[in-house]
């Protein structure tokens, strides 16, 4: 597959993208969102493409700044951090962090989808675009370096 670069603004758009770029992962998955609301991660859909990707041995990172509408709204994601806490790490990003707006999934450093900001869907998907990716790499890094682990403090252990 040649390098893809595909605009996006809609919420469909988004969420085809992001379940390509979901499939397509095999080792990482680094995903930034300040809640991962609109993400879908409790559907049945996204819990067997992430349940794919850890059974292959893949691992999961995810940083946030508020993980409430995780747990109130994605129990299949909670249960899937049971079953899988020792390929998944889930990060709450500090005071310091929470202006940053923007949301993106980087898939084995080579896919990538982000919104500009995470009130709106205008976006991009790039596949197959490793050199795309610098930047959003170590913006990922810097933000989990600066998160402490845990989307947020309560029994689920999060």
């Amino acid at each position: 597959m040649d390098r893809q670069v595909i605009p996006f603004s809609m919420r469909v758009e988004f969420q085809q993208h992001l379940a390509t770029c979901l499939a397509r992962a095999e080792q990482t998955l680094q995903m930034f969102d300040p809640d991962f609301s609109i993400w879908q991660l409790g559907s049945s859909a996204t819990d067997a493409q992430l349940r794919r990707f850890l059974q292959g041995g893949g691992r999961l990172q995810l940083v946030a700044h508020d993980g409430k509408p995780v747990e109130r709204d994605a129990p299949r994601f909670l249960h899937l951090i049971k079953d899988y806490g020792h390929l998944i790490e889930v990060r709450r990003t500090p005071a310091q962090l929470r202006q940053l707006t923007d949301s993106f999934c980087i898939a084995d450093q080579r896919d990538i989808v982000r919104r500009f900001h995470a009130d709106h869907f205008r976006g991009e998907a790039v596949f197959n675009g490793p050199q795309d990716l610098q930047i959003s790499l170590e913006r990922f890094l810097t933000i989990w370096l600066e998160s402490s682990a845990g989307l947020y403090a309560n029994s689920t252990g999060l």
